[in-house]
């Protein structure tokens, strides 16, 4: 027996040597734990063939893509290297490693000194700099944390389960979830134990490389071994399973969750589906996760009655909305600034200004401190109601109360100065946001493109075009579609098909609108068979819409084929793509351009039994047909009872 033991710790040492590079290998033990045999373990390997549980870490050439970046210049901290007391030295990186760092060059200095040191700090306070390293936001540092992992086994230090676990984590993160195996392998050689936060470490890895099947089967065998996850581990899942929309895949896991018994979810875990499910629009499915959360006294807290009042004004759900606000504040729960933000922004998309600025007056009575988002909302609204008085007033106010003004907030005065006409000023707004170092995004680009092409200004408008490209951005179908009908109103047909054709070579697929604005500018440009061919192709597709029946019908009315036009509105409604207002209103047109003023009357009763009503330039149309010497008197006498109706 113990030639069997020792013959596998050798076994062991010839594996993990050249991974460790010299790092001492004691107290090797059997693999037992939790009561847990290695032939479960062997087992659960098994279960992974996908994984090369014996890759070699540090002398893979992969290995070497993470250099360790050394800084000369170390920044200030409050100890000299050379007289700091070594015991004051180190509390003081173990509270700045909990407190955590902010860049990586303060956390490198403190590294550095800690190897500098003899005797060499334990495995214990390594860990903590290395864990507060990994954790440095927007862009942890996860290749250098494992190179100094690396330096501390050149130094001779053994490492641990929880060293062991951070280094799997940098692997993971780094979308190297086959290292953090081998890590996992490594553990179990080294004798130590593995725990839920290393099993929780790798389901992480998958969640992180969108491999979410195989997240659900590793928690799966982790429950199997004996383990038991905790809410962090179960996290994990439904956030990477919510965001990618998977919604059965999450309600399937809550009642596993349930099943296995070892948490009951809680409200985080319920908050998370039910935004998902709002954001799909599946509001009743939310609504039946709320009222079960609450039957099994776990307490709804106010972000998850901003996300059903979010979901429910994105529906324009309006007094549900307003019904589930009373509810949260009969629960005591006292509504945030997302709360009054989500009233707002609905509000000013619908056009109710005036309710939107109340609610901001009085959040701000109450002590609430509007933010970017707030501000935002508010102005868009006055911008979309073309305002701009009252955006200005409110931009000076933001800027007064110390809130920077964004990328958004520009976005929103440009397209409101852009529908005002007022180009000069928005072309003025796209200075200052330079001045200001905002850097424009694709909607800046495109609202000033359309606007400049509604303008007739299509040379800048193109100048434009070719600057945002400049910049790195690519066109959006937007801006693509605005340049286009730029181009098809001022004549330029041709070229506008080249330009569809340079869309199709970027990858930006066409879609209804952009044929729609080749049709007409086809009609316009009395190339009716071209439109008629493009709009062949849409019914062929299922792409056909109200507007593209509409210019269509339009262009047999300009070319006089009433008949043509008379049997595609009825088509229309066979087709399941009925007429709206504009549809009637263009046919009794091209009706009363042809003189035939019965037709057109017969077109108006039809119009009005759909509750539409004939707009004023067809008013104005019937009105001038009264004088003309080639209508007859039982016409005319038509006309006039109409009229006079």
């Amino acid at each position: 027996m113990n030639m069997m033991r020792s013959r596998s710790v050798n076994v062991a040492e010839a594996f993990l040597r050249p991974c460790f590079h010299g790092a001492t290998l004691i107290n090797l033990r059997p693999l037992h734990f939790h009561g847990i045999s290695s032939s479960k373990f062997l087992h659960f390997y098994t279960t992974f063939p996908f994984f090369d549980f014996s890759i070699p870490l540090f002398n893979s050439p992969s290995f070497h893509l993470f250099p360790c970046r050394y800084y000369t210049n170390y920044a200030t901290h409050d100890f000299d290297s050379d007289d700091d007391d070594p015991k004051l030295f180190l509390k003081f990186v173990r509270q700045q490693s909990k407190l955590g760092f902010t860049n990586v060059e303060i956390s490198l200095s403190h590294f550095h000194h800690m190897i500098s040191m003899r005797p060499l700090p334990s495995i214990i306070d390594f860990c903590m700099l290395l864990s507060a390293m990994s954790k440095i936001k927007p862009n942890p540092p996860f290749s250098t944390v494992i190179s100094l992992y690396r330096d501390l086994l050149f130094l001779g230090l053994r490492p641990d389960i929880y060293s062991l676990t951070i280094l799997a984590n940098c692997y993971c993160r780094l979308n190297f979830v086959d290292f953090g195996f081998s890590v996992l392998a490594n553990i179990i050689k080294l004798g130590f134990q593995p725990n839920i936060v290393t099993f929780t470490t790798l389901i992480n890895g998958f969640v992180h490389t969108h491999h979410l099947d195989k997240a659900v089967q590793l928690l799966d065998k982790v429950v199997k071994l004996g383990y038991q996850p905790t809410l962090i581990t179960y996290g994990s899942i439904f956030k990477g399973l919510c965001r990618s929309g998977d919604n059965a895949g999450a309600l399937k896991l809550l009642r596993n969750m349930e099943s296995y018994g070892h948490f009951m979810p809680n409200v985080v875990i319920y908050n998370t589906i039910i935004d998902s499910l709002c954001k799909d629009q599946l509001l009743p499915q939310a609504l039946r996760l709320f009222k079960e959360m609450k039957v099994k006294g776990i307490s709804p807290d106010v972000v998850t009655f901003n996300t059903l009042i979010r979901g429910m004004c994105t529906l324009g759900q309006q007094k549900e909305a307003q019904d589930m606000l009373t509810e949260m504040l009969r629960n005591n729960i006292t509504p945030d600034i997302q709360t009054y933000n989500i009233f707002i922004d609905i509000y000013c998309k619908d056009g109710k200004v005036g309710e939107a600025r109340d609610i901001f007056y009085f959040m701000t009575r109450i002590g609430l401190v509007p933010d970017i988002i707030t501000y935002n909302a508010l102005l868009d609204g006055y911008c979309l109601r073309g305002e701009m008085d009252e955006a200005e007033k409110l931009m000076d106010v933001m800027v007064k109360d110390g809130c920077k003004p964004d990328v958004v907030t520009y976005n929103s005065l440009l397209n409101g100065y852009c529908k005002s006409k007022n180009i000069d000023k928005a072309l003025g707004l796209l200075q200052e946001m330079h001045s200001n170092g905002l850097t424009p995004d694709v909607i800046t680009y495109s609202t000033l493109i359309d606007a400049l092409c509604k303008d007739n200004q299509i040379k800048l408008a193109h100048q434009f075009f070719e600057d945002m490209k400049a910049h790195g951005l690519k066109p959006d179908i937007i801006a693509w579609n605005s340049f286009l009908d730029g181009m098809c109103k001022n004549g330029q047909i041709d070229e506008a098909i080249t330009t569809v054709k340079q869309m199709g070579n970027t990858g930006v697929i066409p879609d209804i609108i952009t044929y729609s604005i080749l049709m007409d500018g086809f009609c316009e440009a009395n190339r009716l068979r071209e439109a008629e061919d493009i709009f062949s192709f849409l019914i062929t597709k299922g792409l056909h819409n109200v507007r593209a029946y509409t210019i269509m019908i339009k262009g047999f009315c300009k070319e006089g084929l009433l008949a043509k036009a008379d049997e595609l509105l009825k088509n229309m409604e066979d087709n399941k793509c009925f007429p709206n207002e504009c549809t009637f209103n263009t046919i009794i047109r091209g009706f009363i351009d042809e003189k035939d003023v019965r037709r057109a009357l017969e077109l108006v009763s039809l119009m009005r039994n759909k509750e539409f009503a004939a707009d004023n330039h067809t008013i104005s149309s019937f009105v001038s047909l009264l004088n003309d010497p080639n209508i007859d008197d039982v016409d005319k006498e038509l006309l006039k009872k109409f009229l006079e109706n």
